[in-house]
């Protein structure tokens, strides 16, 4: 049977369902555009509710959707952030909202400015794979907190995952205020298409430049979380097992699909050996050797990005790399990769090239601490950094002379998970940020609203010009001129004596 002309109506139902979705919020937030402290506060409250009752539900979901990924890890990395998110902006929305008084210049001194911050309108989310939860919520809880209308667009690799997430939002909000479409979208520029007053992006940066692209054509403001080859830099003054156990642990932690996981190591070369023997004791103290049925780890999500990471470890042996696997390989259809460790790297494989994504971890020896810098530096800006120090100096001297969208300092991953604190890219890895403040006056409008006292005279500085006044202000604020410059062109009747 031919079920391609079925397909295409499935298809152009999607498609018409994202449209009047869209012009639904649309409208209703122009009929609301401003709802209050407490109905922000509220709904954030009833999508906190949901998220307790539905923690089972969703970790089953994602285990299910990833053929193996530990309650506990979803929990932890997906949910727990998500409520901790929550928790902050219940608890500051309402400092946020208020409008910021500001200065005026001394010109207008006497008269009042401040900015107000407005929702922008409908927000468009589009959320990765790898947490699936964690990054539609982040994104949607600020867009709540600013009081905008969202839509989110779920992964096409998480079907079980999306299937709950729209049943456990769809019972608290109508969809003309959060509604989620999913894998059922077969054409994703259908969502970026819409006008949207602001979209969130997170994912690779080669999509991320086909969303800013598409964004542009309605002139949409866009935040783009985009990944990138994070590095972690061990020093000669850090223990080397500490420093190993938490990269180890970066690189395995939902096998490393993790946007801000450790992409390479940079060890001294007379400790490299000391690293791999440290990492590798760290890979069997966690899942006792054995990755390929154990509960405690995740699997890659699907087949093609198995694929995906096969290529760039048989490229990297083809090479001449050396490659350590900390477990047995996976059997059957398993895809549980336990940590491959790759040395003897050179800067033509893919995997020095790659943002890697997976449980592969390059080690990278260098000789000093400008070495270590300067190979940073010759590399597309990272979404994070880990410095392993315990020098401060060092560690100053890091911070200032690289560029990352975060830093964690003897760990890794846990500035993404503080709220009060933004989190975004620079460069190759992102622009804009989300989290906390920052993330609330992302998705709003800072409208300056300046008011002129009643009996300020601004009609001074009406014309006609050449008035002593507007002589004296002009000579006041721009002093006087290059006479060596010569005659330029003047405004007639604004020579200074």
């Amino acid at each position: 049977m031919n079920n391609a002309p079925f397909q295409s109506r499935e298809a152009m139902a999607a498609n018409a369902r994202v449209a009047r979705i869209f012009a639904s919020q649309q409208a209703a937030f122009m009929a609301d555009p401003s709802p209050s402290a407490d109905e922000r506060i509220a709904r954030l409250k009833a999508l906190k509710r949901q998220l307790s009752r539905y923690q089972d539900v969703l970790a089953d979901a994602m285990s299910s959707d990833f053929g193996q990924r530990a309650h506990a890890e979803s929990k932890m990395l997906d949910l727990l952030g998500s409520m901790m998110e929550l928790n902050h902006a219940i608890s500051h929305v309402r400092r946020w909202m208020k409008p910021s008084r500001r200065s005026t210049e001394l010109l207008f001194l006497s008269n009042s400015v401040k900015v107000m911050y407005q929702p922008k309108g409908v927000v468009g989310v589009i959320t990765p794979w790898n947490f699936p939860i964690y990054l539609a919520l982040g994104p949607a809880i600020a867009a709540l907190a600013a009081g905008n209308r969202v839509m989110i667009k779920m992964p096409e690799a998480t079907p079980a995952t999306n299937a709950v997430f729209r049943t456990m939002l769809a019972e608290v909000f109508a969809e003309d205020l959060v509604a989620v479409v999913g894998e059922e979208l077969v054409d994703p520029n259908v969502f970026t298409s819409q006008p949207f007053d602001h979209i969130v992006f997170t994912g690779s940066p080669a999509v991320g430049k086909i969303v800013m692209r598409t964004a542009a054509d309605n002139l949409t403001p866009v935040t783009l979380e985009l990944g990138g080859k994070s590095p972690a830099l061990v020093t000669r003054n850090y223990p080397v097992a500490d420093a190993a156990k938490r990269i180890t642990h970066g690189k395995s932690t939902n096998a490393g699909q993790v946007c801000v996981s450790p992409d390479y190591a940079l060890v001294p070369r007379e400790r490299v050996d000391e690293f791999i023997d440290s990492a590798r004791r760290t890979c069997k103290a966690f899942y006792k050797g054995k990755t390929d049925g154990n509960p405690d780890f995740t699997g890659i999500v699907d087949e093609r990005q198995f694929q995906r990471i096969t290529r760039l470890l048989n490229d990297a042996h083809a090479k001449g790399a050396h490659i350590e696997s900390c477990g047995p390989a996976p059997s059957g259809k398993s895809r549980a990769m336990p940590l491959q460790i790759i040395t003897k790297v050179t800067p033509d494989m893919l995997v020095m090239k790659e943002e890697l994504f997976g449980p592969l971890l390059p080690v990278v020896p260098y000789e000093t601490m400008d070495q270590a810098i300067g190979f940073i530096n010759e590399r597309e800006r990272p979404l994070a950094l880990y410095c392993f120090s315990h020098d401060s100096a060092e560690r100053d001297d890091l911070l200032r002379r690289t560029h990352s969208g975060g830093v964690a300092i003897n760990d890794w991953g846990w500035q993404v998970v503080n709220h009060d604190a933004p989190f975004g890219g620079i460069g190759n890895s992102g622009m804009g940020n989300y989290h906390g403040e920052e993330g609330f006056r992302e998705l709003s409008h800072g409208k300056t609203v300046f008011k002129r006292h009643r009996f300020f005279p601004i009609d001074l500085f009406y014309p006609p010009y050449g008035s002593l006044t507007q002589r004296m202000a002009l000579k006041f604020f721009l002093g006087e001129p290059d006479p060596a410059l010569g005659d330029g062109p003047r405004a007639e009747g604004l020579q200074l004596a």
